[in-house]
């Protein structure tokens, strides 16, 4: 791509199977560009990528937030979504495993403390000595079942009927025991209000189990928002320095929802999300949006430098906290 040139797709990749993929924008878009630089309305974001946000701002070595959604077709198995160091994680790795049923599936994870959240079918988790009979109708009928593994502590999954769940760990150097969260453990909360308001269910938040991970899912009902105000943990603002991951389920399954991420100094990225999608949020502002007709779940892992969950909202846009109801 050279400076002045008239392009027909506009570079951004998203990872598919750990590779960039291209979309396009309008026919007859002038996309001028030099080394880290752009023109407005048009922003380098990377060295293969560029944004429509307006200003200019320089070309970032870092991790951007344009190669944070990681989409993997469904398969037998356990699928790797984030791994830590290979996909610009610092802290998170997440598998979805899938059996049908009769199949099983054996996981360690050395030095590294698991979470697996049951997200349908019905199966057996045993590990060590202990063994759990776990079942889920659905994300969307029932609430969570999940199990808190320990470092080096080796897990089977047994499928009675066709399942799926979601592994995440993150780097420890000790931990407790195996512990079970029932559908009736699990903390809702209602958050928001109005256009904005959804159920956050806390799983593993401020339990004595795990070390470093905090795990939960949130509700978005048809044409809602959630993560709004738009918040952040990258610990710019004192807040703590805290990675996440959030996988997507969307209801009637054949929707959409879009993930927005967004910095202070400008970089701002928004990816069409589907179901099965992870998202790794390494920094910044990152609100969350269903459109009407489909409910919107996402899973969030969340590993840092303490086991807190502090927010720094916008100040932009905490304003609405003042409307009243």
């Amino acid at each position: 791509m050279t400076t002045g040139a008239c392009c027909q797709q506009f570079v951004r990749p998203i990872l598919i199977r750990g590779r960039p993929r291209l979309f396009s924008i309008p026919r007859g878009r002038l996309l001028f560009i030099a080394a880290g630089w752009a023109p407005p309305r048009i922003r380098k974001v990377g060295p293969h990528a560029f944004e429509y946000c307006g200003g200019m701002i320089p070309s970032r070595s870092a991790h951007m937030l344009t190669d944070t959604l990681h989409r993997v077709p469904r398969a037998a198995g356990r699928q790797l979504l984030v791994k830590r160091g290979a996909d610009g994680s610092r802290e998170l790795t997440a598998w979805r495993l899938h059996l049908p049923a009769g199949a099983t599936d054996d996981y360690v994870a050395p030095n590294e403390e698991t979470i697996i959240v049951l997200q349908d079918g019905r199966g057996i988790f045993a590990a060590g000595d202990h063994s759990w009979i776990v079942g889920r109708s659905g994300v969307f009928a029932d609430r969570a079942t999940a199990l808190y593994l320990p470092p080096n502590t080796p897990l089977r999954v047994t499928a009675t009927t066709d399942l799926e769940a979601v592994l995440v760990s993150a780097e420890t150097a000790e931990g407790g025991k195996p512990a079970i969260v029932r559908s009736e453990d699990v903390r809702v909360n209602a958050r928001g209000r109005g256009d904005y308001a959804r159920d956050v269910h806390d799983i593993f938040v401020t339990d004595p189990h795990a070390r470093r991970l905090m795990v939960g899912e949130t509700f978005n009902p048809p044409g809602n928002w959630s993560s709004y105000p738009p918040h952040k943990h990258d610990g710019k603002n004192g807040e703590p320095v805290l990675e996440e991951i959030y996988y997507y389920r969307v209801d009637p399954p054949q929707g959409f929802g879009h993930q927005m991420q967004y910095s202070a100094d400008g970089e701002c990225v928004t990816h069409v999300v589907r179901d099965g999608d992870a998202v790794l949020l390494p920094y910044g502002y990152h609100p969350v949006s269903a459109p009407p007709g489909y409910r919107l779940y996402y899973l969030w892992a969340i590993a840092g430098a303490e086991r807190r969950l502090a927010l720094y909202e916008d100040p932009t846009h905490k304003w609405i906290h003042e409307i009243a109801d």
